[in-house]
């Protein structure tokens, strides 16, 4: 360990931009042994690991890089396991650069970080391969089930926890394939498919039970599934874009995010997609503009230009240094040709250039500037006069982040509770929603947030549920003392 002076940080090497924008394989290859083992010994071993602290999970990550750096994989993959459902994934999509990587003590000494999230990978992948990944174990029979609604990483890891339990488990989602947006939203560029799908594989073998292609409200409502079970988790994310108010947003070729990136990992499966097949959601041979700056607007960026577009450009509002999504990830987009068109904003949508009919064929745009501390502490970004231009736009996509659906009227339960954003309102202390016996966790509580935080949501509801079902499940038992 403590080889961060005399050992240079490293990163799995990533192959040349030209190569890796023509398929939608990860851009980085897992570290070879060595190379894992010399990385993992550069950390410092400090007394207080900022970087665990700073990992929703706080997972144990100096105890897992000394682990590997002294080549007890097995060890480093048991302990990384211990505080995470899906550490493998985690590595992959994490933003570390902001998390651990970025709060690592020989980061700040100019050494350069730990590579946290390429070892992290490298361990469990090393545990897959060798067969180290055991099948999920249900625990001693309770009687009890749980209905869990959205199969994406809060909703999968509760399941887990809630089966090792010993509880019935009942995930209701309403696609063809679990994981969420593990699955169909995040490209595979980021995050491989079979990744993915190994690990839904082992909680199907493991007694958990998917009910694909459902959609509460109507296929049925929460009250039946509520009759259905001892106790309902809501875990279904947020799905509603957040719209762009500007004359011609609802032309031909304005799309939102997630129906392009949901098309392009459908068409990844082989799925015959009629929007894609058609072009509206295809970006070939297209001026494409993304309006955006956080990690979705990067997913989309990138996504078009392996799909082949003719030109990729990212109208952001604020700088460079005041963007959301990930710094790595903006490298690596310009890297692969993306054009990044700071402190500018949509105005209107029109079909000049077009040739006709009523398809966007530019974007007029305005510059804009950073004025006062808004209530976030961020600079403010309002219009700088005189800045207009135009760019041309054969296909347009707004990824300007997600809000809570309106779930007491798609549930056909007006009497669940939500907030002003129309997110789940739950006991901070129980996580249960007003509802007796419903619980929620991940984006629909706490808004759109990191899968890692999904994950960390996921594993304390399961510890809430568990201790309120312990207490239905005695209930009966005590109202028979008494009437004895």
């Amino acid at each position: 360990m403590l080889q961060f002076v005399d050992r240079a940080q490293a990163f799995p090497p990533k192959r040349q931009a030209p190569l890796r924008a023509q398929d939608f394989r990860e851009i980085a290859e897992r570290y070879a042994p060595p190379a894992a083992e010399e990385q993992a010994g550069r950390c410092s071993q400090c007394g207080v690991p900022y970087c665990s602290v700073h990992c929703p999970l706080h997972n144990h990550i100096p105890d897992w890089l000394r682990l590997t750096a002294e080549g007890r994989l097995r060890e480093a993959y048991e302990l990384s396991n211990s505080t995470s459902t899906m550490p493998e994934i985690c590595g992959r999509i994490c933003p570390q650069d902001r998390l651990c990587e970025g709060n690592c003590v020989i980061e700040f000494s100019q050494h350069g970080s730990v590579t946290i999230g390429s070892v992290e990978k490298f361990i469990t992948d090393t545990a897959w391969d060798q067969g180290w990944v055991e099948p999920l174990q249900p625990g001693r029979a309770r009687g009890q089930s749980v209905g869990v609604i959205g199969a994406g990483p809060a909703g999968l890891t509760a399941a887990e926890y809630l089966r090792v339990l010993g509880y019935d488990v009942h995930v209701y989602d309403r696609h063809d394939r679990p994981g969420g947006l593990l699955t169909y939203g995040i490209p595979g560029f980021k995050l491989e498919k079979p990744v993915v799908l190994r690990r839904t594989d082992r909680l199907a073998a493991g007694g958990i039970v998917f009910h694909q292609g459902f959609e509460v409200g109507r296929d049925a409502t929460l009250d039946q599934l509520r009759d259905k079970h001892d106790a309902i988790l809501i875990a279904t994310g947020v799905y509603k874009a957040r719209a762009i108010k500007a004359p011609g947003v609802g032309l031909s070729g304005v799309v939102e995010a997630l129906d392009y990136l949901i098309a392009s990992n459908r068409k990844s499966f082989g799925d015959a997609v009629p929007a894609f097949d058609d072009g509206s959601l295809d970006a070939a041979g297209k001026n494409v503009v993304v309006i955006g700056g956080g990690d979705t607007a990067m997913d989309c960026v990138r996504t078009a230009i392996r799909q082949g577009a003719a030109s990729v450009k990212c109208l952001y509002r604020r700088d460079r240094a005041n963007m959301p999504g990930s710094q790595r990830e903006t490298a690596n987009a310009e890297e692969e040709g993306v054009e990044f068109v700071w402190l500018s904003a949509p105005e209107a949508f029109d079909t000049k250039g077009n040739g006709g009919g009523d398809k966007v064929g530019t974007v007029k745009a305005t510059g804009m500037r950073l004025g006062a501390p808004d209530a976030s502490g961020r600079r403010a970004p309002e219009p700088d006069p005189g800045a207009a231009f135009d760019v041309p736009a054969d296909l347009v996509i707004k990824a300007l982040g997600f809000d809570a659906e309106d779930l007491p009227t798609l549930f056909d339960a007006p009497e669940l509770g939500v907030t002003r954003w129309g997110t789940i309102r739950t006991d901070a202390r129980t996580m249960m929603s007003n509802l007796d016996g419903v619980f929620a966790a991940g984006d629909i509580v706490k808004g759109a947030s990191l899968v890692v935080q999904a994950i960390r949501d996921g594993r304390d509801v399961s510890e809430r549920m568990h201790a309120w079902l312990k207490t239905q499940a005695k209930a009966p038992v005590a109202r028979e003392m008494v009437a004895a």
